[in-house]
């Protein structure tokens, strides 16, 4: 596929590149992960600083009205860097709900001050009027970024209506987390929601975010797709640098056809990716069923690349690739996390033949 990006936007991509090349160390992430402090505040506000994270949002709420390319070309540069920030949960899902809601807190994404968590997924919740306002209850597992994040947008269910979506602080009474840290580093935590919330806490109208729900899902997960490119980059590079070093039988290991040809699998792989990818985002304005295609189809072949270059790159690099220091195993272990969000690769397939069976 050619595609080429604009002034602006390899203007973006080159800033956002330097910066991370500059400022985000990958010893000093392993060092934060290990103390127990995955994400990086001082990173996250230099991003505000930069624009980054006001790069998506409309103009009129401080942003630069970027749209699913500039989403696309900041995830994959974030994905290069193995960013741990919640970039996805709080500018591309948070902003777009709240934006789609008209929310008047699109300026504090903008500034770093606001840290989206979100419940969207087969969510268990439900909410009931009550005096005042609502009450919700339920369970939600494994919601990624909200041990670190300052709000969480709850999906919850309404008597005889469809989802409706709230807005809570996280230290709000009647919000229980349970948190811990996903294979590849990033916070998470199940909720346990007893939470009484007053009128306004409701984002748009009872029982009508079903359709924005979903198109904020194939949002997120073509934003994942251009995150996984950049991941899986890395990787090849990574692989192909490592066997030109190390030697063995008196030549480098890049020398010996068989690895070169298992390179140049990984290097096909990885280029099939990156078409799928581009043909999501160029599809998200799309009528909902040809968008829905794009992305299912893109997330699946995301996800057989992900294996694939993933465990060859570990392979390639033999037994160092299994070791905490190299960094081939900790962008092998985000690769396989991305495979599994919002629909793993089987749950995709499915969804695509559904959708062609239903054209």
């Amino acid at each position: 596929m050619n595609f080429d990006l604009s002034e602006d936007q390899t203007m973006l991509r080159d800033m956002l590149r330097r910066y991370l090349r500059e400022q985000y160390d990958f010893e000093a992430r392993r060092a934060r992960v290990h103390a127990g402090r995955g994400q990086d505040l001082v990173l996250w506000q230099g991003l505000a600083d930069l624009g980054i994270l006001a790069a998506l949002l409309p103009e009129a709420a401080g942003g630069l009205g970027g749209g699913p390319v500039e989403t696309m070309v900041v995830m994959e540069v974030l994905g290069e860097a193995l960013v741990a920030e919640p970039f996805l949960e709080t500018v591309v899902i948070g902003g777009a709900l709240l934006r789609a809601c008209g929310s008047d807190l699109l300026p504090e994404i903008a500034t770093g001050t606001l840290r989206i968590a979100s419940v969207l997924e087969a969510t268990t919740l439900r909410a009931e009027p009550a005096p005042g306002g609502w009450h919700l209850t339920g369970q939600a597992p494994v919601v990624i970024g909200a041990p670190g994040a300052s709000h969480l947008i709850l999906a919850a269910r309404t008597a005889g209506d469809g989802p409706s979506l709230f807005l809570a602080e996280t230290g709000t009474p009647g919000v229980t987390l349970h948190g811990y840290q996903l294979i590849d580093d990033r916070p998470a935590a199940d909720l346990d929601i007893d939470l009484q919330l007053p009128a306004g806490a409701l984002l748009g109208t009872s029982g009508t975010a079903g359709t924005l729900i979903e198109t904020v899902l194939d949002t997120a997960r073509a934003a994942l797709c251009a995150e996984a490119v950049g991941v899986l980059r890395r990787m090849l590079d990574d692989t192909v640098e490592f066997t030109k070093q190390r030697r063995q039988f008196g030549q480098p290991l890049a020398g010996f056809q068989a690895l070169q040809h298992r390179m140049v699998d990984m290097f096909l792989a990885l280029e099939q990716a990156v078409s799928a990818s581009h043909l999501a985002t160029l599809n998200l304005p799309a009528p909902p069923e040809t968008r829905a295609r794009a992305v299912a189809a893109a997330k699946a072949t995301i996800g057989k690349a992900a294996r694939f270059i993933g465990e060859n790159a570990v392979q390639l690099h033999g037994a160092m690739g299994m070791t905490d220091e190299l960094a081939v195993g900790h962008y092998f272990k985000r690769a396989t996390v991305i495979a599994q969000l919002f629909g793993s690769t089987e749950q995709q397939v499915a969804r695509y033949a559904a959708l062609m069976r239903a054209a």
